[in-house]
């Protein structure tokens, strides 16, 4: 059996207010209506919930026993719908985002004191992840990514310009196996290889010369689905790694590392933040953007 909450609504109002009249302006409906939904409730129920006399509407004790529940129950279920109205309006709540670890270290670290101590009510939850994640399915409201791998049917701000690219390697490497001047000579060299955890296949080392797209097919005996460990080993020496240029700074030496054939490499697409549309304006969602947008370039 369905239950009749339309009628339970008017019953309840009825109970509240002591007459259909005041039920009925409650509900901001007619008394008409509020007279007949009482009827069918009573008909479904097969007993009567009011003594009604031209006087006053007194519960039965079947309509009391309806009223210990009901009443307590419409009470749950508005201040479900106000707590609903004010997660979705207010900045308090939890705010939870998926993002490749690269992108949090170099555009958003910096960010979070300033935001935190402005809205000490919202909690940010970081997944960090070089995985394409569906937001949806795994119950985050949003992520970055590159251009290139923002689905279509999400609302998309760019955060940053291309990003360039750099092969790096550690001086010790390179003073020991000599320094690449072309992207060929890469094939006398060890190469540090990342595999894309999402699709599974391994980055390509494109570069431009002469006008031309070459892939290198570098070799190497180590291969990596993240970028802090492939910058890690790299550092040690064990081979050269194609990265991003900002990140790998941010995260090594410079007196220890050197970058190689960046006047060969083109950048890769800019950093979106994205989002569903039904989250446009969930308010800690937008408190985050406009703070992003007051240090970072944001269209």
């Amino acid at each position: 059996m369905r239950l009749p909450l339309a009628m339970l609504e008017v019953f309840n109002a009825i109970a509240q207010n002591g007459s259909l009249r005041g039920a009925a302006n409650a509900l901001g409906i007619k008394p008409s209506t509020v007279s007949h939904q009482l009827k069918s409730l009573e008909e479904q129920l097969g007993t009567a919930l009011f003594v009604r006399t031209t006087r006053s509407v007194t519960l039965t004790d079947a309509g009391r026993a309806l009223q210990s529940g009901a009443g307590a129950a419409f009470d749950l279920l508005g201040q479900a719908v106000e707590d609903a109205k004010e997660y979705g309006s207010s900045a308090r709540g939890a705010l939870r985002l998926t993002l490749p670890e690269f992108v949090f270290h170099t555009f958003l670290a910096d960010l979070l004191p300033g935001f935190q101590a402005k809205y000490p009510e919202i909690q940010l939850e970081f997944s960090l992840s070089d995985a394409i994640v569906d937001i949806v399915s795994e119950g985050l409201h949003a992520g970055f990514r590159t251009g290139s791998l923002v689905a279509q049917d999400m609302i998309a701000l760019r955060i940053s310009d291309p990003q360039p690219l750099t092969v790096l390697g550690s001086k010790t490497y390179l003073d020991q196996h000599g320094r690449p001047e072309k992207p060929e000579d890469l094939l006398d060299h060890a190469c540090i290889q990342y595999r894309f955890q999402t699709s599974g296949q391994l980055a390509p080392w494109v570069f431009q010369v002469d006008g031309d797209r070459v892939e290198i097919d570098v070799k190497g005996g180590l291969v990596l689905n993240t970028l802090p460990s492939q910058l890690e080993l790299m550092e040690q020496g064990m081979g050269l790694a194609l990265t991003f240029r900002y990140y790998a700074l941010m995260q090594c030496d410079e007196t220890k590392v050197e970058r190689l054939l960046e006047d060969y490499l083109d950048p890769v697409a800019p950093l979106y933040l994205f989002y569903p549309r039904e989250y446009k304006d969930l308010q800690p969602l937008r408190l985050f953007i406009e703070h992003i947008k007051a240090h970072r370039k944001l269209s």
